[in-house]
């Protein structure tokens, strides 16, 4: 059994981090979005990765390697276009030749693995299956449709949902599915759907099996799914301090200080994660934030935040909370007459100012 990871795609709803950066590399609980996926493979005993990349691709190739960090072999499928998943899967095809296959969109990511999809799929043997979530709006997922615990129609963010189970984002399949993503065309919007080949493997009797999904999961495409994401993976850690914290800081429930970190005259109240090199001084750090490595934080207050890798944040009179902060920004106050906000942002940027 083989892997395919899609890594490609622009990340339009992360912008401006993305316009500099893949999605997939955003850190949540310090952690790119892409190493979840690649772990939950690995762990479902499949070691043999393709990963589809597109403009990113040299920045996701020099964060993966050749998988061996990871205990698996990688190979990169180039997508010059996002045309669609299907069409990630028909570009595949030398690489998945007739293997079954697990397909995982690469920011996704699902807490409690995928071990028990690749368990039934494996044993039942379908043609597909597909992974569920119950969730409270359906109408803006792909939804599935259930007969007899099998899929029998599948919609793309209907008005009157069949159900509330939504495409979580994983999907099984053997080879039939090349034949399906070559029957197929393309959707209004120009892409070559999963949806529609899924849909062809059902009308041409073939069986297609739903797996649900009892535990979170999360599709991390705009900025309050990743700060939800990086609350429940930082909430799974265990206290574990190997930088430097001096005696007038203190270090609070489920804190990760990596080895290289300084802080001094300080709280860190957990779940929270300090990166390797980051100083954190005479500051304040709240619960459900995650500061990447080489971050500086000085004389200022951060909660239920995601702060990139060597920012500067100096100085902020108000406590920073909700925020997405990006790799080599710097938040500081000035300290001149007359009193001003000076800004320089990118398309697509959003400040909330006191």
């Amino acid at each position: 059994m083989k892997a395919l990871i899609l890594s490609g795609g622009r990340g339009t709803r992360l912008r401006p981090i993305t316009h500099t950066g893949a999605k997939q590399l955003i850190p949540v609980a310090n952690k790119p979005i892409l190493f979840y996926a690649i772990e939950a493979i690995r762990d479902a005993g499949i070691k043999d990765i393709g990963i589809v990349v597109g403009d990113t691709a040299q920045e996701v190739k020099e964060a993966v390697s050749d998988g061996s960090g990871f205990g698996v072999k990688v190979t990169y499928i180039q997508q010059d276009e996002p045309l669609g998943l299907a069409h990630a899967v028909l570009i595949s095809r030398d690489f998945l030749k007739d293997d079954e296959f697990v397909m995982y969109l690469g920011d996704n990511i699902i807490k409690s693995g995928i071990i028990n999809l690749v368990e039934q799929f494996r044993k039942e043997s379908p043609n597909s299956q597909i992974l569920l979530a119950h969730v409270k709006n359906p109408n803006q997922f792909g939804v599935a449709q259930l007969v007899d615990s099998r899929v029998v129609r599948l919609e793309e963010k209907p008005a009157t949902p069949p159900s509330d189970l939504a495409l979580v984002g994983v999907y099984m399949f053997d080879k039939n599915i090349h034949t399906a993503v070559r029957s197929i065309k393309p959707s209004n919007r120009g892409e070559l759907e999963i949806t529609d080949a899924i849909q062809w493997l059902i009308d041409n009797n073939l069986k297609v099996l739903p797996h649900i999904v009892t535990g979170w999961w999360k599709d991390t495409g705009k900025v309050e799914d990743l700060l939800e994401a990086n609350r429940m993976m930082l909430d799974t850690y265990e206290t574990d301090i190997k930088g430097d914290i001096d005696e007038h800081s203190k270090a609070d429930f489920k804190v990760v200080i990596e080895k290289g970190a300084v802080i001094k005259h300080s709280t860190i109240r957990g779940p929270a994660v300090i990166g390797s090199g980051a100083r954190i001084i005479n500051s304040y750090i709240g619960p459900f934030t995650s500061i990447s490595s080489g971050t500086q934080v000085i004389n200022s207050e951060i909660e239920h935040s995601i702060i990139l890798e060597d920012c500067l944040i100096e100085d902020v009179g108000v406590k920073i909370e909700d925020s997405l902060v990006g790799r080599n920004a710097e938040v500081k106050k000035l300290n001149e007459k007359p009193k001003v906000y000076r800004l320089l942002l990118g398309d697509n940027s959003k400040v909330g100012l006191p």
